[in-house]
């Protein structure tokens, strides 16, 4: 029996390797860090700045190599979105995912949109301090952040200039995970208004960053909510 593919989606900034002190925990997933374009592995590709060309480039990459029963997907921050926005996308293609885990990010609609992508460049530094976890010596190297800067910037608009607020419902069940200093934390439950199935929801210690705190409960979680789809598809 194949095991489950688990595609990762990476937050703002982020690629194919923001989740290695994740992956060694969950063996068993066939686990798949995705990227969009313009870092990591795809350096040499233009962004995207556009949501629905970013759902359709993922959805691209997963559709031509998906040969697992099931699909998990999970992002963070950006990557939430990313998830959520790929979900529709299968469900459209009547290949609908398992279940969709997010984590970073309290729902679509939940906060109003600061433009962040436009911010004159001190501004713009100075949210990306906001959200923590960035290094001082990271925030201090004009070079790196030269060099990241576009990045963040096209991810940051993906983020804040998407139609997902008053997205439908998808029909798999949706986990959400925040840190417990989150801005928006009190507003975890607006996810639950995107499923038309099963919501849950878990907050742990800490600021936007908190799953490189939390991964083995991070694994954990992922494990028990693909197990219960898995469980009630053998019901049926």
């Amino acid at each position: 029996m194949s095991r489950p593919r688990l595609c990762l989606l990476h937050f703002a900034g982020g690629n194919c390797y923001s989740f290695q002190f994740l992956t060694p925990l969950l063996k068993d997933f066939e686990v798949w860090p995705l990227e969009l374009p313009g870092r990591g592995k795809r350096i040499t590709e233009p962004l995207l700045k556009d949501f629905d060309h970013a759902v359709e480039d993922l959805f691209y990459q997963i559709n031509r190599q998906q040969t697992a029963a099931d699909l998990v997907l999970y992002g963070h921050s950006l990557g939430a979105y990313l998830a959520f926005g790929l979900a529709q996308r299968f469900e459209e293609s009547g290949k609908p995912a398992a279940c969709l885990l997010v984590s970073g990010n309290a729902g679509p609609g939940a906060r109003e949109p600061k433009n962040r992508y436009l911010m004159k460049r001190s501004d713009f530094i100075e949210e990306l301090k906001l959200l923590g976890g960035i290094p001082q010596a990271f925030l201090d190297n004009e070079d790196l952040i030269d060099f990241f800067e576009p990045i963040l910037r096209a991810d940051f608009e993906l983020a804040e200039r998407n139609e997902l607020a008053n997205a439908t419902p998808i029909d798999a069940p949706i986990f959400a995970m925040m840190g417990s200093m989150e801005e928006e934390v009190t507003k975890i439950a607006n996810w639950k208004r995107f499923t038309h199935t099963r919501f849950d929801h878990e907050i742990l210690e800490g600021d936007h960053f908190f799953i490189n705190r939390h991964a083995q409960r991070i694994a954990a979680i992922i494990r028990t909510s693909y197990a219960a789809v898995a469980t009630n598809k053998t019901l049926l």
